[in-house]
């Protein structure tokens, strides 16, 4: 099955930021014909059909995808393997099945327990796009322009499969990678779930202060830029952290290191090992600063 083939009915379990800008995009550069939405709040359903992210909304996924020619699962992965297990029965054959989730070695595992028989079908992927905001509302076109998606094929998935998810995403404008499940983890640990749990927990030790009201009454911009994602749904943050637990506890303990270092630097009062450090970090910033803004122009 091709993209430029037609005609395909897309589900999307979970119509919120990820799974509804999918739909648009897809809709909106004609790739699939219609789009098929499961959830369990109806108003954020009717919402979504009113705003054309949808065509047609169901509460039942099993339902849903024995229409289906792809399906996105676009819940939390704390939810994925109730939802796999749903429709498992009812699955087309011929249908290919991918996600949206954080975190992807705990999304092969669920794949290999609830649909050992679609495994040639199943294509894991992350599109690195993200907001505070939720629901079908929150659906935008252009969300994916530039956007990275990381897809993780199994060694069981069929390659037009493992195709036409590649193609879907490169329709939404997005540009695909392709990792290992365990690499995909690895990374993502390292450059966004550590930022997550760090930007939490600072926040939440300003909270125990006695002089908590004080210190935010006077908090600006670093604080504000330090720790904007710590406004991310906790739920979906709690899943995705336990999901990716063994590569999270290699960052932290890897962090632990480099604070406790830094302390002791301050204590001594090191100046020359500090300016180091600051140093070396500061360029490193900057050079990833300069590369991200050339490849998102």
């Amino acid at each position: 099955m091709q993209v430029g083939e037609g005609g395909l009915t897309l589900v999307v379990i979970g119509v919120g930021l990820i799974g509804g800008s999918f739909a648009l995009a897809l809709k909106r550069a004609g790739k699939v014909a219609r789009v098929i939405g499961v959830g369990r709040s109806a108003a954020n359903l009717q919402r979504a059909v009113e705003l054309g992210v949808i065509d047609a909304a169901s509460h039942s996924a099993a339902e849903a995808v024995r229409q289906a020619d792809i399906v996105l699962v676009a819940t939390p992965v704390g939810q994925m393997g109730r939802v796999f297990a749903e429709i498992a029965p009812q699955l087309p054959a011929h249908c290919v099945v991918t996600d949206g989730g954080s975190t992807k070695s705990d999304v092969v595992a669920l794949l290999r327990q609830h649909l050992p028989a679609h495994l040639a079908q199943c294509v894991p992927a992350h599109p690195i796009a993200g907001s505070d905001l939720s629901g079908a509302a929150a659906a935008q076109y252009g969300l994916y322009d530039n956007r990275r998606i990381v897809v993780t094929p199994l060694p069981e998935t069929a390659t037009a499969a493992a195709e036409l998810v590649r193609e879907l995403w490169q329709a939404c404008g997005a540009r695909v990678y392709q990792m290992s499940a365990t690499e995909h983890d690895a990374v993502f640990a390292t450059v966004s779930h550590l930022p997550h749990l760090l930007a939490f927990a600072y926040v939440d030790t300003i909270v125990g202060k006695a002089d908590a009201e004080r210190c935010f009454d006077f908090a600006a911009t670093g604080f504000r830029d330090f720790t904007r994602i710590a406004g991310s749904h906790p739920e979906m943050w709690r899943d995705i952290a336990l999901a990716n637990r063994d590569a999270l506890l290699v960052e932290l303990d890897a962090f632990q290191h480099t604070l406790d270092a830094l302390r002791a630097e301050l204590a001594a009062g090191d100046a020359a090992a500090m300016t180091t450090r600051f140093e070396r970090a500061r360029l490193a910033r900057q050079a990833w600063q300069q590369k991200f803004n050339r490849g998102n122009t």
